[in-house]
């Protein structure tokens, strides 16, 4: 048995909805699924609310031997690097920063010693 993780497709016309199923290969597309595993709402705004998965259940179903059709690999590769479709231009690039002098022990020492004067003069 080939198992394939698919989306099965529901809604109405002009408004598509889609279960993300694992099913056998030799299944229709909106037949009997063995489980399903999340959703894909293309007509939600937000992009990133858009998909909802389990991904354990992805996890184990990837290693078991199920392949992804194409559109749900790219939606599972979407939600774990979080890119969906946003340009992200690189940082400016800048000369690198000097390293800081540390800080003298005596300025450390000092600092230690004020706390206990307080006490003692407060009791």
């Amino acid at each position: 048995m080939s198992v394939r993780i698919r989306m099965k497709k529901m809604g109405r016309t002009h408004r598509p909805f889609y279960r993300i199923c694992v099913m056998d290969s030799r299944k229709p597309r909106d037949g009997k699924s063995i489980e399903e595993i999340g959703t894909y709402d293309p007509m939600v705004r937000e992009k990133s609310q858009r998909v909802a998965i389990k991904m354990d259940r992805i996890d184990y179903w990837l290693s078991v031997g199920a392949q992804p059709t194409e559109k749900v690999g790219v939606l599972i590769r979407k939600v774990r690097e979080g890119d969906w479709g946003v340009t992200k231009e690189p940082p400016p690039m800048t000369a690198p920063k000097a390293p800081e002098p540390e800080a003298a022990p005596e300025a450390e020492a000092s600092a230690e010693e004020a706390p206990a004067a307080e006490e003692a003069t407060e009791g």
